[in-house]
């Protein structure tokens, strides 16, 4: 219990001591034609995330490997909320990161196209995750809160797959970075900084469940951001569009924009949803229960689009 107090203190020291760095350097979220908000908010506050893991490594000495490979993704992401850095710069830190991951999960003792395999499904997961932080509260909050959530009641009840206190230690992270997003009026924006710390940490925990079952059903913790970004693509695809460029066509972004859903309304709505199919998941494990879900998803994502896309200026 002293740990996580202490942890607490120093992490919303840490994230207050950053919101006043932020704000002398102009490290701020200026509105443009995909953005779900109006006004000028801090951003990279998801910071924290990133804190919260090297805090941990440095008072548990656990998973160094993976702590030097955050390092390096969480620099060049944040590098990145401050000016521009060019596609290959990012893509050269990226898997540099996550070779370091790899390495910690033991993944090089697998066949060399095993790997290869693993690497482009976790850059699309990693980008994926940055593509759906784009209302408060969603994916730097709710979103990653309830995957947490899930991992602790797996750690504890179905199967040790790492030190417990990592993930105590982010959902203490999640919860103080809530505190200052997921609200109306949000204090500050995750940046890159915060959506793709979160989500390599989200992916390497999420592959030491993988790896402690050998069950890649377990996928299905990323099942509703899954639908929303493949299907978007796809959608993107068929009409012709440029999916590198930015747009707002998610289905998150349809509900906050077009159909004048609160931010908060949606990122709980997604927390809730994410939250049922693990549980569901949890009751009922398995590649049946996970096909299921996918197809589930599918037809609402089609139904939805069908009903309201037309709203999209």
């Amino acid at each position: 219990m002293l740990y996580y107090i202490l942890i607490s203190v120093l992490l919303v020291t840490l994230e207050l001591v950053y919101f006043r760095v932020a704000d002398k350097f102009n490290i701020i979220d200026k509105p443009n034609e995909r953005s779900s908000h109006t006004g000028i908010i801090l951003r990279g506050g998801g910071i924290i995330f990133y804190f919260g893991a090297l805090v941990f490594s440095l008072f548990c000495c656990e998973y160094l490997w993976f702590t030097l490979g955050l390092t390096l993704i969480s620099f060049i992401s944040m590098v990145d909320d401050i000016r521009s850095v060019s596609q290959r710069i990012r893509l050269i830190f990226h898997f540099s990161a996550m070779a370091l991951m790899f390495y910690q999960w033991g993944l090089f003792a697998f066949p060399w196209w095993a790997v290869i395999a693993v690497l482009i499904v976790c850059t699309g997961i990693i980008n994926a995750y940055n593509f759906m932080d784009g209302i408060n509260g969603i994916t730097g909050g709710g979103y990653s809160l309830v995957l947490l959530g899930v991992f602790c009641y797996v750690n504890e009840y179905v199967i040790s797959f790492v030190d417990s206190r990592m993930i105590g230690t982010m959902i203490i992270a999640v919860l103080i970075f809530c505190f200052f997003n997921f609200r109306k009026r949000a204090k500050c924006f995750a940046g890159d900084v915060g959506s793709v710390s979160i989500a390599f940490i989200i992916l390497f925990l999420l592959g030491k469940l993988i790896l402690a079952t050998g069950d890649f059903s377990w996928l299905i913790l990323l099942a509703v951001y899954g639908a929303d970004t493949i299907l978007t693509i796809v959608h993107r695809i068929m009409l012709h569009e440029n999916i590198g460029l930015p747009h707002r066509k998610h289905l998150y972004q349809l509900m906050a924009n077009e159909l004048g859903v609160s931010h908060i309304g949606v990122a709980a709505l997604y927390m809730v949803v994410q939250l049922a199919v693990a549980v569901f998941y949890l009751l009922y494990p398995g590649y049946m229960v996970f096909a299921v879900v996918c197809m589930v998803l599918l037809v609402f994502y089609i139904w939805f689009m069908k009903k309201y896309y037309h709203l999209h200026g």
